[in-house]
């Protein structure tokens, strides 16, 4: 695939910024807090229709405006596709596809692919579960669409249920509504078995990927396991049995009981899931020197690529975020020779020094400066 045109109005600091894309890769050059971030978060949000910065769409209209636009027109394998999303500070943002507004956001997603490498991703492993919860949500999101509304209706429930124990545990009664209770149990569990499943499905794709990407990097020195660590587990680790899972939950849910209710908070879920990563046996997060967890998140960013790819039959952008600073030569050396022409890339950068003379042939340099966008020359 490949993005042609990005159209901001009234988006972070852009007022009205159309930009059009003419060359395998896209250098983004300008000093810090330009804009050059916001022009990869904008496509990151048609890929995903989330920000990793922000969580909130009134952090992305600009500021004293009550609604912004982000869009942009993709050549795909099977056509051109026009995309749109309008953001409002104040309400639900609307989704538009070739034109025709749809009535879910489900919809947009697939239409646009790409993968994000920040340096804010060095938290996956050093982060809490949260950041890493994250990763494979974003992850999966792109892999099967569905997933977005699998975890939305998962989230509904854990929240309704949330304010039903925080009920409870504000009551003097010792006698809790158990019927309504139940009722929350056995949703929270059938929603909670597909999300450990296809989050379990997905590890198991990527992990020997970035494990792959990991050896090579290290020159076959280090070797990296990924595992998932479901906060709920059937009784045979392995399987992939809803059935199963499902009754491991509910079972875990009447352990957890009296818990629960003394702390007016779910206890048990994928909401509390991990994902370990291990380097030569040992904990990446504890024990692995920062070029080893960087090595790691290069490796696992690689290995997206190829697994979206390999998914949907076509490459996906790729999106670098002030990345090059935080890689040695060899790290950015491996990067860069990977990248080659294959995917499309956009790529922020304050200097062009990283950059050999082959990679710049065949790239176009954009400057940016106080939210405009600027061929470089010009």
């Amino acid at each position: 695939m490949f993005l042609q045109t990005l159209h901001l109005r009234q988006f972070r600091n852009y007022r009205e910024q159309i930009v059009q894309f003419d060359a395998p890769k896209t250098i983004l050059l300008g000093d810090n807090a330009q804009g050059k971030s916001n022009l990869l978060e904008a496509v990151e949000l048609l890929a995903t229709l989330r920000s990793h910065r922000v969580s909130r769409d009134r952090d992305l209209v600009q500021e004293g405006n009550p609604e912004g636009v982000v869009a942009a027109t993709v050549k795909r394998e099977t056509g051109v596709v026009d995309l749109a999303l309008l953001l409002r500070a104040s309400g639900r943002r609307t989704a538009r596809l070739n034109g025709q507004t749809l009535k879910r956001q489900l919809d947009f997603l697939g239409a646009l692919n790409a993968v994000e490498f920040s340096c804010l991703d060095l938290e996956l492993v050093r982060g809490g579960p949260g950041d890493r919860r994250t990763w494979l949500d974003t992850l999966l999101v792109q892999l099967e669409p569905v997933y977005a509304h699998i975890l939305s209706q998962y989230s509904h429930v854990l929240k309704q249920r949330n304010a039903l124990l925080k009920r409870q545990n504000g009551d003097d009664s010792s006698n809790p509504n158990g019927m309504e209770l139940a009722v929350w149990d056995a949703q929270l569990a059938a929603l909670g078995t597909r999300v450990i499943r296809r989050r379990a499905r997905a590890i198991a794709r990527v992990a020997p990927l970035a494990a792959l990407w990991h050896r090579n990097i290290s020159d076959g020195q280090e070797e990296l396991v990924i595992r998932y660590t479901p906060n709920v587990q059937a009784e045979t680790a392995e399987t992939d049995d809803p059935h199963q899972i499902q009754q491991a939950f509910l079972a875990k849910i009447q352990d957890r009981a009296i818990a629960e209710q003394m702390q007016g908070t779910t206890l048990v879920g994928p909401h509390r899931d991990d994902v370990d990563f291990s380097i030569n046996q040992s904990p990446a997060r504890q024990f692995g020197s920062q070029g080893q967890q960087r090595t790691l998140v290069l490796a696992l960013k690689l290995a997206e690529l190829k697994l979206i790819e390999s998914v949907i039959h076509e490459p996906p952008l790729l999106l670098l975020d002030d990345v090059l600073a935080e890689l040695d030569l060899t790290r950015q050396n491996k990067l860069l020779d990977t990248i080659q022409d294959r995917f499309q890339t956009l790529i922020t950068s304050t200097h062009l020094g990283s950059f050999d003379a082959q990679w710049l042939q065949s790239s176009q340099v954009l400057r940016v400066v106080r939210g405009e966008v600027i061929k470089a020359g010009d």
